[in-house]
C-alpha cells in the first residue's frame, strides 16, 4: 500500500472552541450542546488532536445543530501533526506499522463501544469517518440500532463486504486521485450501494486527492473549495438524517 498520501497534508490554522472531556474512559473532543443529535467522528491517523479535525468538528456542531464527539481511537498515542508537512517527520512515522498496532480487531470494539454509548444519550447519531476511520463507519452501518447513516471521505482499508453490508444511509465523499478508494472500490460502491436499498449518495471531486477534505491546504483555491464543499455536503447529510 502506498503511504504518501496518508502522511501529507496541511496542518489548518484556527482555535476550537470545544473542550476535552472522556467517554468510556478514552479522551474526547467534545463541542456543541444538542440534547438530541450526536455526531461521532471518527479520525485518520493523526487522531483527535489534529486541529483540523477539532476545526471540523465545530462547524459541524453548529450548522447541524449536534453535539460533536471525537474521540481518541489510538489508546493515546499521537501522530505529530507536524509530519503533514515535515519531510524527515513524515519518513520517520512508520505508517504500516501504525495501522498493525491499531487494527481493525483491536479499535472496532471500542469505536462501537462509542456509538453505543452515544445511542443510550442522545435520540439520533450519526458517524462520519476520514480515511482510517471510514471503515469503522462501515461497520457501524451494519448495525442500524448504533447510527442513522453514515458520511465518510476517502475511505481507506476498506473491504468490499462492507460496503455490501450496510443497512442505514450512506455517503462518500470521494476525490479523483486515491490510492486507498481505488477505481475498482469506487465502482464496486457505486454498483453495489443501490442494491442495498439504503439511500445513499456519492460526491465526487475532480483533481484532488486522498485527505483533501481533512488536510487539504486552504491557501490552494481548488484545495480550499473542495474542502469547504465537503464540509457543506456533510452538513447537509446531517441535517437530513438528524434532523
Amino acid at each position: 500500500m502506498s503511504c504518501d498520501n496518508c502522511k501529507t497534508g496541511f496542518k489548518w490554522n484556527g482555535a476550537s472552541t470545544g473542550k476535552e472531556s472522556t467517554l468510556n474512559k478514552a479522551n474526547v473532543y467534545v463541542t456543541g450542546d444538542s440534547k438530541d443529535a450526536a455526531i461521532l467522528i471518527v479520525t485518520d491517523i493523526f487522531g483527535w488532536k489534529l486541529p483540523n479535525i477539532r476545526i471540523l468538528a465545530d462547524h459541524y456542531a453548529k450548522e447541524a445543530n449536534a453535539t460533536v464527539y471525537v474521540p481518541d481511537i489510538f489508546d493515546g498515542e499521537v501522530v505529530d501533526p507536524d509530519a503533514l508537512s515535515d519531510p524527515e517527520k513524515a519518513k520517520s512515522f512508520d505508517l504500516m506499522a501504525f495501522i498493525g498496532r491499531h487494527s481493525k480487531e483491536i479499535r472496532y470494539p471500542e469505536i462501537k463501544a462509542a456509538a453505543v454509548t452515544l445511542k443510550k444519550q442522545y435520540p439520533k447519531v450519526i458517524a462520519m469517518g476520514f480515511c482510517y476511520g471510514a471503515w469503522a463507519c462501515f461497520k457501524l452501518a451494519a448495525e442500524p440500532s448504533l447510527v442513522e447513516a453514515i458520511s465518510t471521505a476517502h475511505p481507506s482499508l476498506l473491504d468490499k463486504s462492507e460496503i455490501d453490508n450496510v443497512k442505514v444511509p450512506v455517503q462518500i465523499l470521494a476525490p479523483e486521485n486515491d490510492f486507498a478508494f481505488t477505481e475498482e472500490l469506487k465502482k464496486y460502491a457505486l454498483e453495489t450501494l443501490p442494491k442495498t436499498g439504503v439511500k445513499w449518495e456519492y460526491v465526487y471531486f475532480p483533481g484532488l486527492q486522498h485527505g483533501f477534505a481533512a488536510r487539504g491546504n486552504p491557501s490552494d483555491p481548488k484545495q480550499k473549495e473542495g474542502l469547504e464543499r465537503a464540509k457543506r455536503c456533510a452538513v447537509s447529510f446531517f441535517n437530513e438524517f438528524l434532523h
